[in-house]
């Protein structure tokens, strides 16, 4: 009795002492030193204009309309759902799937002027894995310069060189692909050009 009476005490000490280092030492000191070194980044890359947080720069949300840059479709929730964050789970054989992207390739090309069989990039009609992506391709975006430009009566050219100002390019310079972050170039562009 007294051997098991001390192995349940080791036990119950091991795992507190174990709670306590790895379930609140650790996340503290972790989030100390990113609060320190990346406090923007710790805090969510928050977006801010006017002192009034508008988004994040890590999170996709909607806009909608012809005057704005649209962002990638999004299967979280009800759509942009940041507590509901994940993809279709369609596989690309699946019919739903298959009409879902035939729906949003017809509505694409309409909205953006587009001919009926021209080739739309694939990020303007599929979600992503997590369905919050901020960013659009570059030809995403370069597509859909043209109708926010005819739409809020810029120049096609002032709109481009906003996409290029607002593309970031390759994680660690080689991974990935360039992408253009859709908060902060609608929120350029009806901040600079109303």
């Amino acid at each position: 009795m007294a051997i098991v009476r001390r192995q349940l005490v080791a036990a119950l000490v091991a795992f507190l002492v174990l709670t306590l280092l790895t379930g609140v030492a650790y996340p503290l000191a972790v989030t100390g030193i990113a609060q320190v070194v990346f406090p923007g980044r710790a805090d969510g890359s928050l977006v801010e204009r006017d002192g009034v947080v508008v988004g994040s720069r890590l999170i996709g949300q909607p806009f909608a309309g012809a005057r704005w840059f649209h962002p990638r479709p999004s299967a979280a929730g009800d759509g942009y759902d940041a507590m509901a964050s994940s993809a279709s789970n369609l596989g690309p054989t699946n019919p739903t799937l298959l009409a879902e992207v035939r729906r949003r390739a017809a509505a694409y090309r309409r909205e953006n002027g587009l001919s009926p069989g021209a080739p739309v990039p694939q990020d303007a009609v599929t979600s992503s894995g997590s369905g919050l992506d901020p960013q659009i391709s570059v030809a995403n975006a370069r597509i859909q310069a043209a109708r926010v430009a005819r739409a809020r009566g810029l120049s096609l050219a002032d709109v481009l060189a906003l996409v290029a100002e607002h593309t970031d390019g390759r994680a660690l310079g080689f991974l990935g692909e360039p992408g253009v972050n859709v908060l902060e170039l609608d929120l350029e562009l009806d901040g600079s050009h109303g």
